[in-house]
């Protein structure tokens, strides 16, 4: 079984998905952590953001693995190395959306996806799941917030890694990054026509779980 869940940064979908698969003993796929695995590789090997070509050529080189963690935590792997918490950092969030959307690298990425999530029951979140990676999928969700909720949320997140990040940036940052991933010509972010929408501005987390296992289990 494959579920399929969509949306744009800060509206819960990491959070949302990795618990929901904790719940149904799925794996869990975060797509995007893929991408800022790529992304992470580029800078530690001073490849030019730039350049589409180097970008393309690396990332058929890079091998990228997700295995469940502790308490339903995800591991990420590149090229062997634990970089779970280095992707996470403010500098990858700068640019993994101008990474994500060069073609070649989103063919790499999604290639992989495909065969991770063919191995067994998964749960997969990004902003393409239901639309391209997974169209034929079981389950398909679009999670999303109002801005300045998502903009509160990310900045939460950020600020355990960067100390002195403010609101003004982060929302400058999620404002650029929902323009890229919404108009870009490869694989944009928009809900899948048989996607269940879900604002989850108001909801708590296990609300927004409660709610996609009901669906899942009907």
């Amino acid at each position: 079984m494959i579920i399929a869940i969509d949306g744009p940064a800060g509206a819960g979908k990491s959070t949302v998905a990795k618990r929901l698969a904790r719940r149904l003993g799925f794996l869990y796929v975060d797509t995007g952590a893929m991408y800022r695995a790529v992304t992470l590789k580029a800078i530690e090997n001073s490849v030019n953001i730039e350049d589409e070509a180097a970008l393309i050529k690396m990332a058929k080189e890079t091998n990228i693995d997700l295995t469940d963690g502790p308490e339903g935590s995800l591991t990420v792997f590149l090229d062997e190395r634990d970089v779970s918490l280095d992707i996470r950092e403010p500098r990858i969030t700068k640019f993994v959306s101008d990474v994500a959307k060069i073609k070649g690298v989103r063919e790499v990425m999604v290639g992989l996806q495909r065969k991770l999530g063919s191995q067994k029951d998964s749960v997969l979140e990004g902003r393409d799941i239901g639309t391209v990676v997974f169209p034929e999928a079981d389950k398909k969700f679009f999670l999303d917030a109002r801005f300045e909720e998502r903009t509160q949320r990310r900045y939460k997140e950020l600020a355990q890694y960067k100390k002195d990040v403010t609101e003004g940036e982060v929302a400058q940052d999620l404002s650029n990054r929902d323009n890229i991933d919404s108009t870009r010509k490869c694989s944009p972010l928009k809900k899948a026509e048989d996607a269940i929408y879900i604002d989850t501005t108001d909801m708590a987390i296990e609300e927004v779980v409660d709610r996609l296992e009901r669906e899942v289990r009907c």
